[in-house]
């Protein structure tokens, strides 16, 4: 290892070289209380920065080791420590000076969850912060002393503030770790209690705007206040007793008029897959981490899918046993969603009437009585929900305010009112009753058959021509893979382009395991244990700070999104 002293000596002799020669910078540095690690460095001011590391072995950053000891508090003090490099980078860095992204120090910053990420990383031995630098140029020529300021004077300034115990503020700190803690410990004892979900007394739901996931200011909400028929009460590690609302397995339907609160719980339940930063006002809404929410996807891909259970007698004969298409409509790309996640290990679909396919959700009487079910190949899901929990356990959360055909189907009905629950299955039945629905329930007494399947390698290649593979992520909801874009924009439970980035790579690592004999459940638990094992950087050779982390449902989905995949059922 070189020294700091060296990189001075070394930085001061390319002054207004070409930009190429900061690549012979590359190495590892001793600063003393930290290593400085140059990884990579970029062709030119323009282009993507330069990768870096600085590693404080654990004797210096000083953290005691009960702040992540467990895998729950390890995630969070992590989380942390990645929150304060960027506000500390916010405070000390002068950003750009000079051609391109110049001067330009970045983490990848965590937003309202609380993920597991790459950008930081502890061992038994350090603590190591990945982050990337745009190097200093004057035109394409090195800008020395812009680069000594960046790593000589504000750098140190970020890892000391930011990577010693003693430089945080303690109570912060703890605070941080509790709150992940606690909400794992809930999330473990949803299964014991019989729930899907549980939303706590006096949590804050609504956010500041659909683009924006910040809570709205406390004055301008109403806090959540549980029914007294759903109160659950817990004994929290940290916190110690809190009360809320508690959704149970089985069929529960969300009502109520427009505007009162319907979409804004499903979206808390969704979210509850994920544990959240004190002060984000969803500390303790916790679901069940195998909940999917679940929409109609027109035009998507669908490859060799057994949608029976919801659609058969296709015109001209058309098999839906094994159904694929190139764009597939609202009804059957919503009933290839479902079918998919099961596959895969959903245990509660989350649903929301205003993007689902109508026709796939209900037929009403009269429907039924105009188009014969002879000329309907569709089985609603109301004929469906029931056997789907009765025969595989798959609970499912439904807002739904224009069809009170449910409440015959719903084991619970939560009514919205100015954004208060109230719990009115009994008076939901008792309308039921009194109006009786007239249509007939199709599709059978049974759900039907869930098939497995299994990807074929060689349809998932992401070269472009005699080039190697390509993945990049575009965005939150799409993915470069070679020459093709795989459209994710129906996975509304991804919240973070990191876990983007990681997916993309995380399909190139499934290859490994696509033998021609493994599922696709199969194949995509198996890249869940690894990076369980080993972190999010065995997906690559390469260090990387720019993952965060994704679940085996989402990976699953990507795949089948892929639009050259080719599958074939398991016999």
């Amino acid at each position: 290892m070189l020294t700091e002293k060296e990189l001075r000596e070394n930085l001061n002799k390319i002054e207004g070289a070409g930009y190429k020669s900061y690549k012979s910078l590359l190495g590892e540095y001793d600063f003393g209380d930290y290593a400085l690690f140059i990884d990579s460095v970029q062709r030119d001011p323009f282009a993507s920065p330069s990768r870096l590391r600085v590693r404080v072995y654990n004797d210096k950053a000083g953290f005691p080791s009960d702040t992540y000891t467990s895998r729950s508090r390890e995630i969070a003090l992590r989380d942390y420590l990645a929150r304060k490099f960027n506000e500390n980078i916010k405070l000390f860095s002068l950003g750009n000076r000079g051609s391109g992204g110049s001067g330009r120090i970045s983490i990848d910053a965590p937003g309202q969850e609380i993920l597991e990420r790459s950008s930081v990383v502890i061992t038994h031995l350090y603590i190591e912060v990945r982050f990337t630098a745009g190097m200093p140029a004057i035109g394409r020529s090195v800008a020395a002393k812009h680069a000594e300021a960046m790593l000589f004077e504000e750098l140190p300034k970020i890892v000391n503030l930011s990577l010693k115990f003693e430089n945080l503020d303690e109570a912060q700190l703890y605070e941080h770790l509790h709150c992940a803690e606690d909400a794992d410990f809930i999330r473990g004892e949803l299964e014991n209690l019989g729930l899907v979900a549980f939303i706590a007394e006096k949590s804050l739901l609504p956010r500041v705007s659909g683009v924006d996931d910040r809570p709205l200011p406390e004055e301008d909400a109403i806090l959540f206040e549980s029914p007294v028929e759903l109160r659950e009460d817990l004994f929290l590690p940290n916190l110690g007793m809190i009360s809320g609302m508690g959704i149970p397995k089985g069929v529960t339907l969300i009502t109520g008029g427009g505007f009162h609160g319907k979409s804004t719980l499903l979206r808390a339940i969704e979210r509850g897959i994920y544990n959240h930063i004190p002060g984000d006002g969803r500390e303790f809404v916790v679901t069940n981490p195998n909940a999917v929410k679940i929409r109609a996807e027109d035009g998507r891909r669908v490859e060799n899918v057994n949608i029976k259970p919801f659609i058969s007698k296709l015109p001209f004969g058309k098999e839906t046993e094994s159904f694929s298409t190139d764009d597939a409509s609202g009804s059957t790309s919503q009933a290839a969603n479902i079918l998919e996640a099961l596959e895969v290990g959903a245990d509660a679909l989350l649903i929301d009437e205003d993007t689902t396919a109508t026709n796939f959700m209900i037929r009403d009487h009269r429907m039924q009585e105009l188009v014969a079910k002879n000329n309907e190949p569709i089985n609603p899901f109301i004929d469906k929900v029931k056997s789907l929990f009765r025969e595989h356990r798959v609970s499912t959360v439904l807002v739904i305010g224009g069809s009170g055909d449910y409440f015959d189907v719903a084991d619970r009905v939560i009514r919205m009112t100015e954004y208060k629950p109230e719990e009115v299955t009994e008076e939901a039945k008792e309308i039921a009753d009194r109006f009786k629905t007239e249509r007939v329930v199709e599709g059978g007494d049974y759900f039907g058959v869930l098939t497995d399947r299994i990807p074929i390698r060689e349809s998932v290649d992401a070269a472009k021509g005699k080039r190697k593979a390509k993945i990049s992520q575009k965005g939150l909801h799409s993915i470069k893979f070679g020459k093709n874009l795989i459209d994710i924009s129906a996975l509304e439970q991804l919240v973070d382009m990191s876990q983007t980035n990681a997916i993309g790579d995380a399909i190139v690592y499934s290859k490994r395991y696509m033998d021609g004999v493994k599922t696709l459940r199969e194949i995509t638990s198996l890249v869940m244990m690894d990076i369980a094992r080993n972190g999010l950087d065995v997906l690559k050779k390469k260090v990387a700070g720019d993952y965060a982390e994704f679940r085996s449902l989402e990976l699953a989905a990507a795949i089948n999104r892929l639009r050259t995949l080719h599958m074939e059922q398991k016999k």
